[in-house]
């Protein structure tokens, strides 16, 4: 229920709107004046003030300064509009005037309520996206991470194009969003696209916009005007759409409506090799020194040291507090348990093995069972060395290949820290089938 303050010196008023109000399902509360209000309590503990502009002592407009960020509806006389318009441009939500109608004011006290609300759940959102993009140190202060950390903070505020590597799982969207977010781009759009979640006949239309009969239905580069359009997994674009984001990015036209260049910022992402992708002809080189304007190469969660045990703490608190769950800890034996595993998955497998273990927790405490860490993935050298000598793509394949008789789909996807979605999706892309049992 909203807690309203009515200012208002003429008592039949006051008590005529104190009424109305509540009605309408409010609790209200009354003074005859600014200083009546402010001996009464503190202003900023209603969740709206409608005051009359012309009281005895301090006007209406004083409540302004002294409710802080409380909405404030003005009241005032059709001689005194001026005034009211004026006392809107101090930072007052709206006014009415009087004499006025009673559905008028419970129409314009519902908007401004409504506004308010929408505020702080664009702030308590906003806080979200804070703590899950935290920029200063993205979680974990080794010496890999801090370099990307100072590198995002001087190019974020600029408008270079920017190619985000590292393995699967390793955040390079969340790199992304952090580039957008502290860029003066920060209030438009940004627009996620995955270049190998879309069949290749689709890609053009889906980026680039498509004639349909007599109009013209605009791709993402259109929707992102303004703001910033991240391609992920640039790595799997076809021939065709590169040849058209080169014509976008050099300036030139996209479709066949003539259009220039959108005011867009690109962002790009993979987890391949691109320059081996053009020296195997299969990447444009020039797309590629294009979109490599910038590159920020994101480090494998085995490479940052103690961060993985910074980064379980903080995923820990943030699946406990989304899924409504008391204070957890990690064991000690869980702790050691993440320091020694090899995560192959990187911070998505991580997550994804927090998440599980939360979920499944009855006591106060994760213990290794819970986290479900099968060190026999990672834990010899022969698997540590396939991991490092191979590409991610090899990896995959000898991972499947090695273990796809003794594991589920959900354990092999679990183990890789992907989808189950993702991991038939590369199946079919790398002639892998799931081989069929034997009755």
């Amino acid at each position: 229920m909203n807690h309203l303050l009515i200012i208002e010196d003429e008592p039949v008023i006051r008590g005529a709107l104190r009424r109305l109000l509540e009605r309408h399902g409010h609790r209200v509360s009354e003074a005859e004046s600014v200083e009546a209000a402010k001996s009464a309590g503190g202003l900023a503990d209603y969740d709206l003030i409608i005051t009359d502009l012309r009281l005895p002592g301090l006007p209406g407009s004083s409540v302004l300064k002294l409710a802080q960020d409380v909405p404030v509806i003005i009241m005032t006389s059709y001689a005194s509009v001026t005034s009211a318009v004026e006392a809107m441009k101090s930072g007052a939500a709206d006014y009415i005037a009087k004499p006025f109608d009673h559905d008028e004011m419970v129409m314009l006290v519902h908007k401004v309520l409504k506004e308010k609300q929408q505020e702080r759940r664009t702030a308590a959102l906003q806080t979200d996206v804070d703590q899950a993009y935290p920029v200063a140190g993205m979680i974990g202060k080794s010496t890999a991470m801090s370099e990307v950390c100072n590198r995002i903070h001087k190019v974020a505020p600029t408008e270079a194009t920017v190619l985000i590597t590292g393995e699967s799982g390793t955040g390079k969207e969340l790199v992304a969003r952090a580039l957008h977010k502290h860029s003066a781009r920060s209030e438009a759009p940004f627009i996620a696209f995955n270049c190998a979640a879309v069949p290749d006949q689709a890609i053009e239309a889906e980026l680039f916009g498509q004639n349909q009969s007599d109009r013209f239905r605009p791709g993402l580069i259109q929707s992102a005007v303004g703001g910033t359009l991240f391609l992920d997994e640039i790595g799997e674009l076809p021939m065709a759409a590169q040849a058209r984001l080169l014509r976008v990015l050099q300036g030139g036209t996209h479709d066949n409506n003539g259009d220039t260049q959108p005011n867009v910022r690109i962002l790009a992402a993979t987890h391949r090799d691109i320059r081996k992708l053009v020296q195997e002809n299969a990447f444009r080189s020039d797309l590629y020194f294009r979109l490599r304007v910038v590159e920020l190469n994101l480090p494998p969660l085995r490479e940052r040291g103690d961060d993985v045990i910074e980064l379980a703490v903080f995923l820990l608190d943030k699946a406990r507090k989304q899924l409504g769950r008391a204070p957890l800890k990690l064991s000690r034996e869980a702790l050691e348990a993440i320091r020694r595993y090899h995560w192959p998955g990187n911070v998505r497998e991580l997550s994804n093995a927090i998440e599980r273990a939360v979920i499944l927790c009855e006591g106060e405490q994760i213990t290794p069972d819970l986290l479900a860490i099968d060190h026999r993935i990672t834990g010899t050298s022969a698997a540590s060395d396939v991991n490092d000598k191979l590409s991610l793509e090899e990896y995959f394949r000898v991972f499947v290949l090695e273990h796809q008789e003794q594991m589920t789909e959900t354990e092999l996807a679990n183990a890789l820290g992907i989808s189950r979605k993702t991991l038939w999706e590369r199946r079919q892309r790398f002639g892998l089938p799931r081989p069929k049992k034997r009755g």
